[in-house]
């Protein structure tokens, strides 16, 4: 059975959370990804998405160069350990309705598995099984 750290993504992009909202919005710019993980000592104590720069900052007309990132960030974020299955991750992002998850390894950042790492990963599970079917069938 496949696990979360067969697939999760291991080069995670962080930000201090003593930063503002518009130098996550600059790192997800110039990175050309959608989320950042918030970091207080090296510990994640947070994610801050493109989604909450939009409703939390442009929605709300508040300015980016002065609203910290505490303010806007989800606090409550999900997390999965390095060795759940991939099963378990794909349940746990279903029932709380999310597109991401972050791994911690002993409460530290290992990585973070997304709904795209799930499809890739599910996408070649479906081609392998129809090729060893293909061949199982000549």
């Amino acid at each position: 059975m496949a696990k979360v750290r067969d697939i999760m993504q291991k080069n995670v992009i962080t930000i201090e959370n003593l930063k503002k909202a518009h130098d996550a919005a600059i790192i997800l710019k110039e990175r050309e990804i959608s989320f950042l993980v918030v970091v207080k000592e090296g510990k994640p104590i947070g994610i801050v998405s493109e989604r909450d720069i939009v409703r939390k900052i442009v929605a709300d007309n508040n300015d980016a160069q002065t609203t910290q990132l505490e303010i806007i960030m989800s606090k409550n974020f999900k997390w999965v350990e390095p060795n759940a299955s991939i099963e378990s991750a794909v349940q746990k992002m279903l029932n709380n309705n999310i597109r991401r998850l972050v791994v911690l390894e002993n409460e530290n950042l290992a990585g973070v598995i997304t709904q795209t790492d799930l499809t890739e990963f599910l996408r070649s599970k479906i081609l392998i099984n129809a090729t060893v079917e293909n061949i199982e069938t000549d």
